[in-house]
């Protein structure tokens, strides 16, 4: 096992391509280690010998949840905890031994020992420990509606009742899908305390949500997107609503240009890291870890995307023979990808320039997957959720065929359908677009998709995206 003197920078370059575990020690810390599996996955744990003599490991936490400096204060804390003859697996056993026989524990106290258990891996109620960005996100709900009202409670009084209330409050503010979400936190807050033996019943469960949550239709307009693409390019100037003009750094521009043509959801774009790319190949390959279904994701890259990813990596002014590292750098800490949530605020301001009501960043990928399965483009429903990376569709077949005896990616069947999509995007936004003006293509997608190939060309027929 190798030894060095870990930093931030060294640990997010440490990779397993083979999938096998690597672990490194801190030579810093004696007993401090990391272990790294995949592109991201990074757990910290701690070798120590208990008091009757056997070698063990404790787990601390998943980085970057834990920090390297929290990593090594815990240590600490725990080294002293051993030279005076305590053992921290049993501390951490007395810790919900306690717990067990306090009959006034609170929810704060549960939720304490709900987001350590998610940390360390040792609650994994979908058999997957949680990702970093996940427990962040259910962070942020508690402290904003649930810890203020519930914290201090003891278990013992919070009742259905006490949780309805909760929600309904939320409701009548005017919190839509958040109120699900967190009504979905505290269950399984209270089913971790149930396995725990904490408490004996779930009050968020046994009734139904409170908010209907109604999907999203809005399909960006040609025109709409035109203005976007030549705004995101630099090619004309918004102004806000008080004329003062809007600035988006190129970076986020690309971006979210990127967002159009790949049509991946905007995490995985702002996510994308070099050791992800093989731009010679023009193939862009998500981990697992970062797909929201939680398997690798192989998406070609048509010929704009690729100059648009070569031109963000020469903005980032780093050595030109990383092969690791995120492609949109965080400002602040160049070593961190942007933050998803960049790409929602570009666009709130742009669409404040553009004059466009009601759409989002994702509703481009709702735009790009409506257009791919149109008469303009024909690409089959299978084909398009391949590209989308949905792994639901068994195109007409037995699902568990699609999900456990098909490996096949389907790449030159997704590369036609993007660059089908990107010509056609380019044509819309680089003219003034008339009806008879549309591009012409060799073979209907649908049947390329079986490698047959028309004997004429086929004119693509003047139909616009439409906002209905």
């Amino acid at each position: 096992m190798p030894r060095v003197n870990l930093t931030e920078r060294y640990i997010l370059g440490i990779t397993s391509s083979s999938g096998q575990r690597i672990e490194v020690s801190d030579e810093a810390t004696p007993g401090l280690a990391i272990r790294a599996s995949g592109v991201s996955s990074r757990i910290w744990v701690m070798r120590y010998r208990r008091p009757d003599g056997r070698e063990t490991r404790h787990r601390l936490g998943e980085y970057p949840t834990m920090s390297l400096r929290a990593a090594r204060l815990e240590v600490g804390r725990l080294r002293d905890l051993i030279d005076k003859g305590g053992d921290p697996l049993r501390e951490r056993q007395e810790l919900k031994e306690q717990a067990r026989s306090d009959s006034m524990a609170t929810y704060g106290a549960l939720l304490s020992a709900y987001w350590i258990a998610c940390e360390t891996g040792e609650w994994q109620p979908k058999r997957k420990i949680k990702r970093a960005s996940t427990l962040n996100y259910e962070r942020r709900l508690s402290a904003r509606h649930v810890e203020p009202i519930l914290s201090a409670m003891p278990l013992t009084t919070i009742k259905r009742a006490t949780i309805k209330a909760l929600l309904r409050a939320m409701v009548l503010n005017g919190i839509g899908a958040q109120t699900n979400r967190v009504q979905a936190l505290i269950r399984q807050v209270f089913n971790f305390g149930i396995s725990e033996e904490l408490v004996e019943i779930n009050p968020a469960m046994g009734f139904p949500t409170l908010h209907a949550p109604r999907p999203r239709r809005r399909i960006w307009k040609d025109d709409e997107l035109r203005h976007l693409w030549r705004a995101l390019a630099g090619q004309t100037q918004l102004r806000n609503r008080s004329g003062e003009p809007l600035y988006v750094s190129r970076g986020v521009g690309i971006a979210l240009q990127l967002c159009i043509l790949l049509l991946q959801r905007r995490k995985e774009v702002a996510g994308m890291d070099l050791c992800e790319l093989d731009l010679d190949q023009a193939v862009w390959l998500i981990p697992a870890e970062r797909m929201k279904g939680n398997r690798p994701h192989q998406v070609p890259l048509p010929p704009r995307s690729v100059a648009l990813i070569r031109e963000a990596i020469a903005l980032t002014r780093l050595p030109a023979d990383r092969t690791i590292g995120p492609v949109f750098p965080n400002p602040r800490l160049h070593t961190e990808p942007i933050n998803a949530e960049a790409l929602t605020r570009a666009m709130s301001r742009l669409r404040d320039g553009l004059g466009v009501e009601n759409a989002t960043v994702h509703d481009l990928r709702r735009t790009g997957s409506t257009a791919l399965t149109s008469e303009r483009l024909g690409v089959s429903p299978f084909i398009r959720s391949k590209v989308l990376g949905h792994e639901t569709d068994a195109g007409g077949g037995a699902s568990v065929s699609s999900v456990h005896y098909d490996a096949n990616e389907y790449m030159p069947e997704k590369r036609r359908a993007l660059r089908a999509w990107e010509d056609l995007l380019l044509h819309i936004v680089q003219k003034d677009r008339q009806p008879d003006a549309m591009p012409r293509r060799t073979g209907i997608i649908t049947g390329m998709m079986f490698g047959l190939e028309p004997a004429n060309d086929v004119a693509l027929p003047p139909v616009l995206l439409s906002g209905r």
